[in-house]
């Protein structure tokens, strides 16, 4: 048996080559969100006239690493009165749920872990998974802060959930498939073909959501300080902490590689010829994903945050009929007048 052989048909083969893809996937990912703290400082900084972290390694570029290490060095402080089994789980399924997301995001042409048929599906169970890191971290840690913190997130994000399912609804029509490549590659033809043109409204509602589904500004009210002093997470330290912490900013990716997927084309260059064209899929489809979240840095940076009441409103009595209305205009459009897919 050759290698080739090995590594394509027996178990053993199958099994190592699925360990390296996750690897693949999973150690950038993990620089990624690393990285991603110290720009969303440098991003805050830049708006409030600061510098920003830039004391450990040139221009700061070593403090996430510091920072990862100050909080492994911490001692995990478990309340006496908590679920000691929930509470040390909570984070965990927090984190791990936004990493599988990533099995069925194409990178490239080719490059994908698990290219299924119905990848839009399988990322919309995923994203739904993380509240429930959040409802046993609140209930776990047997704090009334906490767990009001995570009540006020459960009610968010299945609020916001609804208009993101709408969402993926409008594309699906628009690409006549479930399949994440298929839907990279019904938008081949230069960026005025991509889906955030004709779905530009579904675009937004699809970026406010994904604001909501993060608990970010302004939409942070699960972790109000004023309120409820830090939310969902008031009781958690070291680690733990730095699991929710680090999870948050692995959502905020997964939820710009969706955006980037679903509405700018994947891993298509732009323009459909040379230069643009010369640049490696995974270079554009990176770019896309760091326009996205330089979005979400600039918005936590501007935006204040909004009453309870008014984030409810807006998922519920804007959102909800809203994106519902655009499904069936999209329905409509493809149907009689023959805009959807070939």
């Amino acid at each position: 048996m050759t290698l080739m052989e090995f590594f394509t048909t027996h178990w053993l083969g199958q099994l190592i080559v699925i360990a390296a893809q996750c690897l693949a996937i999973t150690v950038p990912l993990l620089v990624a969100v690393a990285y991603m703290t110290y720009v969303d400082r440098k991003v805050w900084a830049a708006i409030q006239l600061r510098r920003g972290p830039n004391v450990v390694g040139p221009f700061g570029l070593l403090q996430p690493f510091a920072d990862g290490l100050k909080l492994v060095l911490k001692e995990t402080i478990v309340p006496s009165g908590a679920n000691k089994v929930l509470f040390v789980l909570a984070p965990m399924i927090t984190f791990i749920t936004a990493l599988i997301a990533w099995a069925v995001v194409p990178f490239d042409d080719g490059w994908v872990v698990a290219n299924i048929n119905v990848g839009i599906l399988y990322l919309f169970a995923i994203s739904s998974l993380g509240v429930y890191g959040i409802i046993i971290a609140g209930w776990a840690s047997n704090s009334k802060y906490a767990f009001l913190g995570a009540l006020r997130s459960a009610a968010q994000m299945v609020s916001y959930e609804v208009s993101i399912g709408f969402v993926l609804v409008t594309v699906l029509l628009c690409a006549g498939s479930l399949n994440l490549t298929d839907v990279v590659k019904a938008q081949a033809g230069g960026f005025w073909s991509w889906y955030w043109l004709p779905l530009l409204p579904m675009f937004a509602v699809f970026f406010i959501s994904a604001l909501a589904e993060t608990n970010r500004t302004p939409f942070d009210l699960p972790m109000s300080e004023a309120e409820l002093v830090a939310g969902f997470h008031t009781e958690y330290s070291a680690m733990a902490f730095g699991l929710f912490f680090l999870g948050e900013y692995a959502n905020m990716i997964l939820l710009s590689g969706m955006g980037a997927v679903l509405f700018l084309g994947g891993w298509l260059s732009p323009l459909p010829f040379a230069p643009f064209t010369w640049v490696p899929g995974v270079v554009w489809f990176a770019l896309k994903i760091a326009v996205l979240l330089f979005v979400f840095s600039w918005t936590k940076g501007t935006v204040p945050r909004y009453r309870y009441d008014q984030l409810m409103r807006l998922g519920w009595k804007v959102f909800l009929p809203f994106s519902l209305l655009w499904v069936v205009l999209t329905a409509a459009a493809i149907q009689f007048l023959g805009l959807g897919p070939q």
